[in-house]
């Protein structure tokens, strides 16, 4: 999905909430304190490679290096480029100030959240993007849940996170400021 289509998506979406949503837990991200703290893991059958590229190409775009994740993996080929053989045991050397992603489409198994409490007991940050999985939802700091019949695809709300995690808000022009006063006190608009 390019940018022009993440940007209609947002369009469509506006009303729902979900913009917003992404937003919130991409600024979560942003709070990861160095680069390589953000650990980015996946379910064994479905490892995030699109998001790890997303938010990589995000990091050297918006020139926030700890959003460039590590892709922990569940079976690392001992072959592999080392980016790409890092295996679960980085979980277990988390530390305070790293966060770690959990994107799980699917249930989420006892050995992944075995990790992702022992991660949370020594201070790291977790945050889920889960399928409806209440106890990945329950160890983490922030999740968003998005169920079957959602107005948006599990890949089409982690396009939106990533996005959202690039972001660097604008804060509103002295004009800007003055139009929404001067829109809250006038009240509504209404046509003839």
């Amino acid at each position: 999905m390019d940018s022009g289509a993440v940007a209609h998506l947002r369009e469509v979406l506006a009303e729902t909430g979900w913009v917003e949503r992404t937003r919130e837990l991409g600024r979560a991200l942003r709070t990861t304190r160095s680069p390589g703290g953000l650990l980015l893991v996946g379910t064994p059958g479905d490892e995030p490679w699109h998001l790890t590229a997303h938010l990589t190409d995000e990091a050297r775009l918006s020139g926030l290096p700890q959003l460039a994740p590590t892709l922990v993996r569940w079976s690392p080929p001992a072959g592999a480029p080392a980016h790409l053989r890092v295996g679960l045991e980085r979980i277990e050397r988390t530390t305070r100030g790293e966060t770690l992603f959990v994107v799980a489409g699917q249930q989420a198994p006892a050995p992944l959240l075995e990790r992702v409490d022992d991660a949370r007991r020594v201070g790291a940050t977790i945050l889920a993007l889960e399928s409806g999985d209440a106890e990945l939802a329950g160890l983490a700091h922030d999740a968003i849940a998005v169920p079957e019949h959602a107005p948006v695809s599990f890949d089409g709300a982690q396009h939106l996170v990533s996005i959202a995690a690039g972001e660097i808000p604008q804060r509103p022009g002295l004009r800007e400021r003055l139009a929404r006063l001067l829109d809250k006190m006038s009240g509504p608009r209404v046509s003839d």
